[in-house]
């Protein structure tokens, strides 16, 4: 979707920029080797390491928007993708308002193993949490062994909120992507903010600022 189509006028903030009116917190899960950090840094800090060292644990970045004239904030958990911390990742999955599922367009194993990770996703997040699915490395288009209209189908089937490919390589759709999130959940804002400021006192996905502009500070448990 281009600036032109939007019916939400979009401008991206500097990473540290300190001041925020709604603060979001995504996830970003797949398998080892796809691509999580990669894009994620590139899209925040447009930076690309051909050989990224895999990720221990989780990274955290922060993506922040202008929608219309509300400044949103992401806090994006980049987590890791080996099996053996798979437990320590099921932590981040709670209070998540956005998971962003990363494959690998030149990694079918990558794919099929999407469906374990929506699985262990959908039982164990919000039940009302935004899901995304990426074709990470479009880049790779000759070593491509998943194609464009098989990630639309995954996104259909699974009622998914959105579909997308990118490439951190190339920079093509990294911005986009965060973009496209942080719009789905402006959006469901809009539509449900009287729930969510009646329920401020007891979710911690989402901080408002009050009427003073002070931010609502919530401790967090990870």
């Amino acid at each position: 979707m281009t600036q032109q189509d939007r019916d939400i006028t979009i401008e991206t903030l500097p990473e540290d920029y300190a001041q925020y009116d709604l603060s979001f917190k995504m996830i970003v899960i797949g398998d080892s080797g796809v691509g999580k950090s990669c894009l994620t840094t590139k899209a925040v800090k447009n930076t690309f390491e051909e050989f990224y060292q895999a990720t221990i644990g989780f990274e955290f970045l922060t993506f922040n928007l202008k929608m219309n004239d509300t400044v949103v904030k992401l806090q994006i958990w980049d987590t890791c993708g080996q099996e053996v911390y798979r437990s320590l990742i099921s932590n981040f999955y709670r209070n998540s308002s956005l998971a962003v599922l990363l494959y690998a367009i030149d990694n079918r194993e990558s794919f099929i193993n999407a469906e374990n990770w929506l699985k262990e996703l959908k039982g164990q997040a919000s039940p009302d949490v935004k899901i995304m699915i990426v074709g990470n490395k479009c880049d790779l288009e000759d070593e491509r062994k998943v194609s464009f209209d098989e990630g639309k189908e995954f996104k259909e089937k699974n009622h998914l909120d959105f579909f997308m490919e990118t490439s951190a390589k190339t920079g093509f759709n990294v911005k986009n992507f965060l973009i496209e999130a942080a719009e789905i959940l402006y959006k469901d804002y809009l539509v449900n903010k009287n729930s969510y400021d009646k329920d401020m006192d007891s979710i911690d996905n989402v901080k408002v600022k009050n009427t003073d502009n002070i931010s609502i500070k919530k401790k967090r448990c990870c």
